[in-house]
């Protein structure tokens, strides 16, 4: 690296320190870490964070096919089948109180750096939300979706990992934008999705 090049890169990380702190939304963008997921709308480059919750495989009922998704709302935890009672296990955010619920759906369809429409109910409680927004580092359904049957429900990533482990969407699990690449790498549409309390 030339003399010149080490002034400019010390000279830029002067100009972001002296902006003070960076806002939520702005660290995936100044410090870039970890893998690529693919090109956002408007070509933006992105990068995750690792969950808090780190992925690591575990037993589960060998009942359970491979390729199926178990969610345990109680647990903060999914876990998805990849052989008779072994699974990966991931740490989720769920919903808060008054928002969990349980039932069988199946992955109805599959989608990178989704855009996002508000449920009119979800608007009733947040007149203050966007009617629309597109897809990209700061839509709330991260850089992957996987929609579960017709319900308004999805396994989606975040740009909050902080939340990871915790109960605060409306129904919908959140995973850190670097497990929902890897889960959404894996799942096939029609995969059955357990959602246990």
């Amino acid at each position: 690296m030339t003399h010149f090049k080490s002034l400019a890169l010390a000279a830029a990380a002067a100009a972001i320190l002296a902006a003070g702190p960076a806002r939520a939304d702005d660290r995936y963008e100044i410090f870039n870490f970890g893998k690529l997921f693919g090109s956002p709308p408007a070509g933006m480059g992105y990068v995750g964070s690792s969950s808090p919750i780190g992925r690591q495989m575990a037993s589960v009922d060998p009942k359970y096919a491979p390729g199926t998704i178990i969610i345990r709302t109680s647990e903060r935890r999914l876990y998805y089948v990849t052989a008779r009672g072994q699974a990966i296990r991931y740490g989720i955010g769920v919903g808060r109180d008054g928002f969990q619920w349980s039932g069988v759906k199946t992955v109805s369809a599959k989608k990178e750096w989704p855009s996002w429409t508000p449920p009119s109910q979800m608007l009733r409680r947040r007149p203050d939300l966007p009617r629309y927004m597109p897809g990209g580092i700061d839509n709330p359904l991260g850089a992957r979706a996987m929609y579960l049957g017709s319900s308004l429900y999805r396994i989606h990533g975040s740009n909050e990992p902080e939340t990871i482990g915790q109960a605060v969407s409306s129904g919908c699990f959140r995973m850190t934008n670097d497990d929902v690449v890897d889960l959404y790498n894996r799942v096939h549409v029609g995969a059955t999705v357990y959602v246990l309390r």
